[in-house]
């Protein structure tokens, strides 16, 4: 998803029916049967299509936890610039698909976040598991989901199936979500061998799951032309429903139409038409299953995700005039979910973004005002990703429950005495904070108004069973402290309080404490942690 070649249009599988969808749905789509309704429509169509016991029962499980149709929009997560995300939670929008996991190229059954950080070094270098726990204490939920254009997808690369039922299960466990979203895109859609795989492995993992009374909604990203799935995509499908996966439903990117849009077809209007050709297709191919969906059934088993403003293809924008109108079709047609790609991506170019034709992974290319796709999007989905059970969901304790132990605190207490540099992670009252700018005496939960007001940024929680991180620290007397009587060349460096700081310019006599409260006209600056590690692994001698 995103920056993908645009698919082509393609013939659907041969079709046995007309298309069911009707033109604008009707005052139940979208809702889901009562659980009686559920239960007698199965038992009829166990007695006459002799679908058996065991089919009977994997069929009558919901498709999803969640009864009400949700929004959530993408987030890359080893993106630059880095988005926060976490930052959702004080948003109308809280809930977020986390992407991508995919095999890692130097261990084939090994989960990673774009193949660039395994689950542990995205706990450390990303501060991840944290950033999570985060979104979770305001409201939010997170889906995480596995695949996209680059790299390989876990069953692609992982060919044995335990080891990638395990590989799953790893990411669901950790990040104790109840809800996964599997993008299928290039070697992950056109392997026959690995869609089989991936099928009986989400299925065995399901069954697991659900017989530990733990949930598990499963959602297909598909490609798709406003023909609909190709057959490749309804292949993924059949494959899911023949290994009695429970399918919460099918998401199609409504994006990079190519030659498959006419000309002067909006984009909205795209969306609509690969969505009901999407639906007509979900409908037989759960027919050929033997489990006969209704009409608002399946307009709820479908998602949509279009790729905001710039698409890859230069002549297709997505503007947010097609947000709002795909939104009303969808609202009123009551499909199950809408996304987009991507959250990084919701705000308007800065000036120095030139050439707003090529995309951009932080900016969307169109001019959004005040707006936001998220905000236009996201009107009359009020449900959420269906949680994980073990999810943070209460607020962080306050400063008069406990205080902060040292044993169980994964950085260094804050202390009024001590002096941070730019980066620096301190616990203060159960929380991780990070330090904005060099900063000393400045209370990390001191409310304010602004956040500018503040030199702390809140990561997150102290997370259960973390202890102690080491923290890389300068060797007494690597530099000479500072003293107001001695003269500093530009590059001359020294300690004060500890902290390792860097002539900008010729001084006497000015002391680099000042350089908190005026950096610019300080000649002094911090060295960063980065830098500090730097000298460490011997990249830099004294000065």
């Amino acid at each position: 998803m995103g920056r993908k070649q645009s698919p082509k249009a393609q013939a659907p599988d041969a079709q046995s029916r007309d298309a069911q969808a009707p033109a604008g749905g009707n005052a139940d789509s979208g809702r889901r049967l009562s659980p009686l309704r559920v239960i007698g429509a199965a038992l009829v169509a166990a007695v006459v299509v002799s679908v058996g016991v065991v089919g009977f029962q994997w069929w009558t499980a919901k498709a999803a936890v969640e009864a009400q149709p949700w929004f959530a929009s993408y987030v890359d997560v080893t993106a630059t610039p880095r988005f926060a995300f976490e930052n959702l939670g004080t948003t109308k929008n809280k809930d977020a698909v986390l992407s991508f996991i995919v095999a890692d190229s130097a261990s084939a059954c090994t989960p990673s976040w774009g193949n660039a950080y395994t689950l542990d070094e995205a706990r450390g270098s990303l501060d991840l598991d944290r950033r999570i726990a985060r979104l979770q204490q305001q409201g939010g939920t997170v889906a995480v989901s596995f695949g996209g254009q680059l790299n390989d997808e876990l069953a692609v690369a992982c060919t044995d199936p335990e080891k990638l039922k395990a590989a799953y299960a790893s990411v669901v466990d950790r990040y104790k979500i109840g809800t996964i979203d599997l993008d299928l895109e290039g070697a992950g859609l056109a392997d026959a061998d690995a869609n089989a795989r991936r099928a009986s492995t989400i299925a065995a993992l399901q069954k697991e799951r659900r017989a530990e009374g733990k949930s598990l909604a499963v959602w297909l990203t598909l490609p798709v032309s406003p023909t609909g799935l190709t057959s490749q995509g309804t292949d993924a499908v059949a494959a899911m429903l023949k290994a009695k996966v429970d399918i919460a439903g099918v998401n199609v990117m409504t994006m990079d139409f190519g030659d498959a849009k006419a000309a002067k077809q909006s984009m909205s209007d795209a969306a609509q038409d690969a969505l009901t050709a999407t639906k007509r297709q979900l409908g037989i191919l759960y027919d050929r299953a033997k489990l006969h969906q209704s009409d608002p059934s399946l307009w709820s088993k479908l998602g949509a995700t279009p790729m905001i403003g710039q698409n890859d293809v230069e002549k297709e924008v997505f503007s947010l005039a097609d947000a709002k109108a795909l939104n009303a079709w969808a609202v009123s047609t009551g499909i199950g979910r809408m996304s987009m790609w991507s959250a990084n991506r919701d705000k308007t170019c800065g000036s120095n973004y030139v050439d707003t034709t090529v995309v951009s992974d932080a900016c969307s290319g169109v001019k959004q005002g005040k707006q936001t796709f998220a905000g236009v999007l996201s009107a009359g989905f009020a449900g959420h990703i269906s949680l994980g059970e073990s999810a943070v969901t209460t607020p962080e304790p306050t400063s008069t429950v406990t205080k902060d132990d040292p044993a169980s605190s994964p950085y260094a207490i804050w202390t009024t005495t001590n002096s941070y540099l730019k980066g620096t992670k301190v616990v203060w009252h159960h929380n991780v904070y990070v330090a904005k700018w060099w900063t000393k005496g400045d209370v990390p939960d001191d409310p304010v108004l602004n956040a500018w007001e503040t030199p702390w940024d809140l990561v997150g929680p102290v997370l259960p069973g973390e202890t102690p991180i080491p923290q890389p620290t300068l060797p007494a007397g690597t530099y000479p402290e500072w003293t107001g009587t001695a003269q500093f060349d530009k590059g001359a460096r020294v300690l004060f309080d500890g902290v390792p700081f860097e002539a900008k310019w010729w001084t006497q006599g000015d002391s680099p404490e000042a350089a908190s409260a005026n950096p610019d006209a300080s000649p002094w600056a911090p060295l960063t942690q980065d830098e500090i590690n730097t000298i460490l692994s011997g990249g830099t001698a004294a000065q």
